[in-house]
């Protein structure tokens, strides 16, 4: 064999590497959703537990077609900001020989899924905070809005090598807290502002009510699954290089070892000071796992991994206080807390790592500052939260973003779907279990 048929192997058997780590690490990522659609179906009401399952799988499947029209090209064509480069987006317009079957292009499909799984996460966050309310027209709507347009576009200023956030500021976050957490987070305040809360939730004095979904157990697998789904999520955010030192999308270097040290001591962290604020939730601590993640996500290779513990501690003991103030303060119903888990930690990640990391630097790009830090979060907040507040105001206007009263306490499963979760149990409408005399003949109450 010649060298340069030597040399030739090799670029191949990298090439084909790269692919198929970023092949499982979208598989993994899958898993986000898997337990989004289990937290959220635990987290609703019996009589709406299917449609929070079925506006996720149709989230799911409606970004995977936008996101590929015109999501992905938003990415490439838009780091300077709205005015796009249409050299640079020629890659990521559909019909581009990129964008499909190509022997000499082992990247692009699989870079792709990745972002487009990223995509459908941040359509997830949002759909818990909405549940039992919204309708499902209008969600897709604001799905493939958040999913395909905004948090692409975030991404593209400041998750990008040459993203004007980064280029300016030095804005860095490396595992995608402000473009995914934050946007999302912020994008869904908007939303839960204009929908209203859930009938009931509050009474005339404005005191709230606790409405439980009917199965904690399932929510709290499915946050676990989030969680697993995770480190799926953080293997796409490094950059693969083959015979070279591995590096973040600002071109840091970084290592997946580093990644396993910070993650697991930032959802340790965020467990424990989620249980300890929440006096032992079993949803808040599960919630402060992610929120911990979160917290240490913009500096993963960064940290050492006491100090990425003690962020996630803090951001996983603000949720519960932050999701507090939301309800009981600004009277504002976010059924699971995404705003607090999502935005909130998302925020203090960012923040952190403008201070405990300030300084470091990038290449061709001003090192990390607070400043730089807090000017990127006021960017993700203030385009997450004002796209997600007027895209829902007009859909409120025309009639397509809550359901009816009537169908909203009949349950949205009879109302909008033709199935109920658990046929054979009490009616998903009955507002109680039946009373003894309600018993079949020759049934013992106490069976029913």
């Amino acid at each position: 064999m010649s060298p340069e048929e030597l040399q030739k192997m090799i670029e191949m058997s990298g090439a084909i590497n790269m692919e198929i780590f970023y092949w499982w690490c979208t598989a993994v990522m899958i898993l986000i959703h898997a337990g989004f659609l289990a937290y959220e179906m635990g987290a609703s009401r019996v009589k709406n537990t299917l449609a929070s399952a079925v506006k996720n799988i149709l989230a799911f499947a409606f970004i995977v077609p936008t996101f590929f029209f015109f999501g992905w090209w938003i990415y490439l064509a838009m780091p300077n900001g709205f005015a796009p480069d249409f050299a640079s987006g020629a890659a990521g317009i559909p019909w581009s020989a990129s964008m499909g079957p190509n022997l000499t292009d082992n990247a692009t499909g699989v870079f792709w899924a990745a972002f487009t799984m990223f995509a459908a996460t941040t359509a997830s966050i949002m759909s818990g905070a909405v549940i039992e309310r919204i309708r499902i027209s209008g969600f897709i709507l604001l799905a493939i809005l958040l999913g395909s347009v905004v948090w692409i576009l975030a991404a593209s200023w400041g998750w990008h090598p040459t993203g004007w956030l980064t280029m300016k500021w030095g804005f860095h976050d490396t595992a995608a807290a402000g473009c995914v957490h934050m946007i999302a987070g912020w994008f869904t305040l908007g939303v839960v502002m204009n929908l209203g809360p859930r009938l009931g939730k509050f009474n005339a004095d404005g005191s709230a009510n606790d409405l439980p979904g009917h199965s904690m157990p399932m929510t709290t697998i499915g946050l676990m699954m989030i969680i697993v789904g995770f480190f799926g999520f953080l293997g796409g955010c490094i950059i693969y290089k083959t015979g070279a030192q591995w590096v973040t999308i600002y071109n840091t270097p970084a290592t997946l070892s580093a990644f396993a040290f910070n993650t697991l001591m930032g959802f340790a962290g965020g467990v424990i000071g989620a249980f300890v604020v929440s006096r032992g939730s079993p949803f808040w601590m599960m919630s402060g796992g992610l929120a911990g993640i979160i917290s240490a996500a913009p500096g993963l290779e960064l940290y050492f991994p006491p100090l990425a513990f003690v962020i996630a501690l803090v951001g996983g003991g603000l949720i519960k206080p932050l999701g507090d103030l939301l309800e009981k303060r600004f009277k504002l119903d976010d059924a699971v807390g995404a705003f607090a888990v999502h935005a909130g930690a998302g925020t203090w990640g960012i923040l952190a790592l403008g201070i405990f990391a300030s300084g470091y630097p990038h290449i061709d790009a001003p090192a990390t500052s607070f400043m730089g830090q807090l000017g990127g979060a006021l960017v993700m907040a203030g385009l997450g939260f004002g796209t997600g507040y007027l895209a829902s105001l007009m859909l409120k206007q025309v009639g397509l973003l809550r359901v009816a009263p009537e169908s909203e306490l009949l349950g949205l499963d009879a109302a909008e779907l033709p199935a109920l979760p658990y046929p054979e149990s009490v009616p998903a409408t009955a507002p109680s279990p039946r009373a003894p005399s309600a018993a079949p003949a020759g049934v013992p109450a106490q069976a029913v």
